[in-house]
């Protein structure tokens, strides 16, 4: 195999590379794959100008001038020109290039490395005493990252959590326990924790702690992996608890956290995924959220005597749920997807569709009945014709996710009719969740609901926006609408994964059709018990 000389570039590397792959019966399509990566000419290109950039670093260069605008009137203009620096000068003097050098003279003649403060004249005095640390921290206008709690046995000013990816952190000079001194040579002794924190948030630029190291500094904490789907909303502003509202983390249901440290058992510290801010925020945790709405509860119960029963089959109080990333594999059953929808949805209508359009990868559940059965009908096909005795026995052993009574016949959609469908490969598409929420159906929760005007000046017919073309409704109508919807969000909208509004008949379906697409490629939350199991 030939040997690369010291000298050569990574773009030389990256074709050397190249050339030595070679496919084997085993490996094949992989080394196929990459060799076509690596021999894309674009990806040597940006190799290049790796190479050159990291070339012109190593040499530190510095700015030819530090006043280019000036030399446009300096030169130029100093005698007569000819046609070519005629032209010269009427390119450089035009707006954009005099904005272009206007920039690099601002640049070229401020020094951006931070500078810090001179140490202070006891700063010898200081060393001479071990537990003393002098720290000093370069920050923009970003919080510090850390809060404060005064000791009520010593009255000391103590660290009481540093937040993960904040100035402290990054630092990693400020630990939970170290007793806070000075701030910029500010004796914290007496001061109010209120009073510390206004003059952390104050200094800009550059900070200088005096700190008493604790007594065992703690190692710092690998970032977690715990991520949780929040079931409430919160706004740290609008809580009184919180020790730090500026700390504080605001979300709403259905965001996912990623909980970097579960240290404090009152309050965890977290990110909110896809936020690009690095620095975590304080939540409540799920044991303290739990109690804190039960005292909220108690207290609604005493000032109206009334109970408020949480809704049959769901947790008394929803705060957290653990999720982790999951995509189907190709030997595993197609997740189930059930469609919930507010009045006026339509999902019906919505679901035919889509499996009109895909039979063979797109299915319902063939239903149970105890009406006779037609002459035109097929048993498994339009439904499953049963005696009302099966039926009934089905329904008691809770073989069913849904069933109801029709005009003296009764109707149900079982199980086993789920099971059959995802036997064949094809993904089920149901609109009820109760029983379903288990890892062997992993069920993804689309909430259907028609665009609705928020209000109407005049109590006029108007077209539906269900669909535009199932004729007029009425304001009452409309507000009627409203109200389903949002009687689904309060009972159902912590499980819900997608919200699909609907403008017609036509945009839902392809909505939904795309939505089941990304399903079977991509990864997607779920609850960690799903996966477990």
């Amino acid at each position: 195999m030939p040997v690369l000389s010291a000298g050569a570039g990574l773009h030389e590397t990256l074709a050397l590379l190249t050339s030595q792959l070679r496919p084997d019966a085993n490996h094949k399509e992989d080394m196929v794959f990459l060799k076509d990566v690596f021999s894309e000419k674009s990806l040597a290109y940006l190799m290049k100008i790796h190479e050159k950039l990291r070339q012109y670093e190593r040499q530190s260069p510095t700015p030819v001038l530090h006043s280019a605008s000036s030399l446009v009137a300096e030169e130029l203009q100093s005698g007569p020109m000819s046609v070519e620096e005629k032209e010269l000068l009427h390119l450089l003097t035009s707006p954009h290039l005099r904005a272009v050098l206007s920039v690099h003279d601002t640049v070229a003649q401020k020094n951006f490395d931070p500078v810090l403060p001179p140490l202070p004249d006891d700063f010898e005095d200081e060393l001479e005493e071990e537990s003393v640390k002098i720290v000093r921290l370069v920050k923009n206008k970003e919080p510090l990252g850390a809060t404060i709690r005064r000791d009520e046995a010593t009255g000391a000013v103590i660290v009481a959590r540093v937040m993960k990816g904040g100035a402290a952190d990054r630092s990693g000079l400020v630990h939970v326990g170290d007793e806070l001194r000075e701030v910029n040579g500010i004796s914290v002794m007496h001061k109010r924790p209120d009073e510390i924190s206004q003059l952390l948030s104050q200094s800009q630029g550059s900070i200088t702690l005096k700190i008493i190291p604790a007594i065992k500094e703690e190692d710092k904490l690998k970032e977690s992996k715990v991520y949780m789907r929040a079931l409430f909303d919160y706004n740290p502003l609008d809580d009184k608890a919180t020790p730090c509202q500026e700390a504080g983390l605001p979300f709403k249901p259905g965001d996912i956290l990623q909980v970097v440290s579960q240290d404090d058992g009152t309050w965890w510290q977290a990110k909110k995924v896809g936020d690009s801010n690095l620095r975590a925020g304080l939540i409540p945790s799920k044991q303290f959220q739990e109690r804190s709405f039960r005292l909220s509860r108690k207290d609604r119960q005493g000032s109206s005597g009334e109970a408020n029963a949480s809704e049959p089959g769901e947790p008394e109080f929803l705060t957290y749920e653990e999720v982790t990333r999951y995509q189907q594999r190709p030997n595993e059953r197609p997740r189930l997807v059930v469609l919930i929808g507010s009045l006026g949805a339509r999902i019906n209508e919505l679901k035919q569709k889509v499996i009109a359009e895909n039979p063979h990868r797109y299915a319902v559940a063939v239903p149970h009945t105890t009406r006779p059965k037609k002459s035109h009908e097929k048993e498994g096909v339009e439904y499953h014709f049963v005696t009302k005795q099966a039926f009934d026995a089905d329904a008691q052993n809770n073989k069913f996710i849904e069933y109801g009574e029709y005009k003296e016949n009764q109707y149900g959609t079982s199980i086993e009719a789920i099971r059959s469908v995802q036997a064949k490969n094809k993904m089920c598409l149901v609109d009820a969740l109760h029983t379903l929420r288990t890892g062997e159906f992993k069920p993804y929760v689309v909430f259907v609901k028609p665009r609705i005007p928020e209000s109407r000046r005049r109590r006029s017919a108007a077209t539906s926006p269900a669909g535009g073309e199932h004729g007029r409704i009425t304001e009452e109508e409309l507000q009627e609408m409203r109200q389903s919807a949002q009687q689904i969000e309060q009972q159902y909208g912590h499980l819900v994964d997608r919200v699909l509004i609907k403008e017609d008949s036509a945009s839902a379906c392809a909505e939904l059709r795309g939505i089941l697409e990304r399903l079977e490629r991509e990864a997607f939350w779920v609850p960690i018990s799903w996966i477990r199991t």
